[in-house]
């Protein structure tokens, strides 16, 4: 018999990170992998590029708000809908397992699979449960937290960060090097990167300070393309992939938002690193956790938005490249981080495990 997966998680590219590197483990070991996501969303347009042989499936899908919002009334019949979508797809595939690595795309599913009695498998990457995975929690079977959970969760098994990136490798290529041609060796380099779709704030603040660098060599990943440029001291670019740990190791500091998978890419690299995160006026606070979380283990150093200035920054990079063998010797030590390989087969097992026993 075909052992079959079907995986879901969307919204975000840090909703589907885990699941494309998942995927192809599956497929070489002879699974049939099918996905459910939304048409048209990130998930959809990931797994597209991927080249993966996975077979996708369209669900409809409302977002979940701790607000109140006259959309919620529609989006309640969205998701009504999307689980009944979701339970005819499971039902014809009828898979081994689910595996959901959260996001609003991935409550659907995961209801639909717990009332067909498929094992639920999900994924939790901050300190914090967002809303989907509170919910999702209640239907799993396992779920794997990248963080210790404060809460006392039954179904909780803390397995840290999987990351396929490792210690930086001093990579060269011929844009690498037109990129290095620009900078000037005797000044430090900084890297500003916002996660999968930029931030704002580092680009306007990269745009507005005009003396940055004369003092720096600067790159902005930016996921804007109308900033791009290759300048004096200054590389801008919109969405980096083969170049991404080649620019993480030309840096000597990062400077990131406080999202899970970014700043835990950056612990596997042992990259000094300054967190910035997205404040509670504009999110649930998860990134204030997690920043707060990784200062207090010396990993990084947290600023706060509000008090991200030219000569906060300045005076925080200074104090990271001082205490520099401080941050590395932390990090080196830290025992969070979990291989793809060592991840896959803890899945797996666990997958083989509930099937023999329900």
């Amino acid at each position: 018999m075909t052992k079959k997966i079907v995986f879901t998680g969307g919204g975000t590219v840090g909703h589907v990170t885990l699941n494309l590197i998942l995927i192809p483990k599956f497929i070489k070991d002879g699974w049939e992998v099918h996905y459910i996501g939304a048409k048209g969303g990130i998930e959809h347009e990931q797994i597209k590029q991927s080249g993966l042989d996975v077979t996708f499936h369209a669900i409809a899908t409302g977002k979940l708000r701790r607000y109140f919002s006259w959309q919620n009334m529609s989006d309640v019949f969205k998701v009504s809908f999307g689980i009944a979508q979701s339970i005819g797809i499971l039902a014809k595939i009828r898979p081994q397992a689910l595996f959901s690595k959260g996001g609003f795309v991935a409550v659907p599913p995961v209801i639909a699979a717990k009332t067909l009695g498929i094992p639920v498998f999900v994924h939790e990457s901050d300190l914090s449960m967002g809303l989907a995975n509170r919910i999702a929690y209640k239907f799993a079977t396992t779920m794997y937290s990248t963080f210790e959970q404060s809460e006392a969760l039954t179904k909780v098994k803390h397995v840290g960060a999987v990351t396929k990136v490792s210690a930086t490798k001093n990579e060269t290529s011929p844009q690498l090097e037109e990129i290095k041609a620009h900078f000037n060796p005797d000044l430090k380099t900084i890297l500003f990167i916002g996660g999968s779709a930029g931030a704002k704030v580092f680009n306007d603040f990269v745009s507005r300070e005009d003396t940055l660098t004369q003092h720096f060599n600067v790159i902005n990943i930016t996921g804007d393309s109308s900033l791009n440029v290759l300048d004096e001291n200054c590389y801008r670019v919109d969405y980096v992939t083969d170049l991404y740990q080649p620019l993480m190791d030309m840096a000597d500091v990062v400077i990131t938002r406080g999202g899970s998978n970014t700043i835990f890419e950056l612990l596997a690299m042992q990259k000094l690193h300054i967190i910035v995160p997205l404040g509670r006026e504009a999110s649930r606070g998860d990134q204030l956790e997690n920043a707060a979380y990784f200062e207090k283990k010396g990993y990084a150093k947290q600023l706060l938005e509000e008090d991200f200035t030219l000569e906060n920054l300045e005076q925080a990079i200074a104090d990271v490249i001082e205490h520099k063998e401080d941050y590395i010797a932390h990090m080196q030590a830290s025992h969070e981080l979990k291989t793809p390989d060592d991840f896959y087969q803890l899945l797996t097992d666990d997958i083989s495990k509930t099937i023999k026993e329900s």
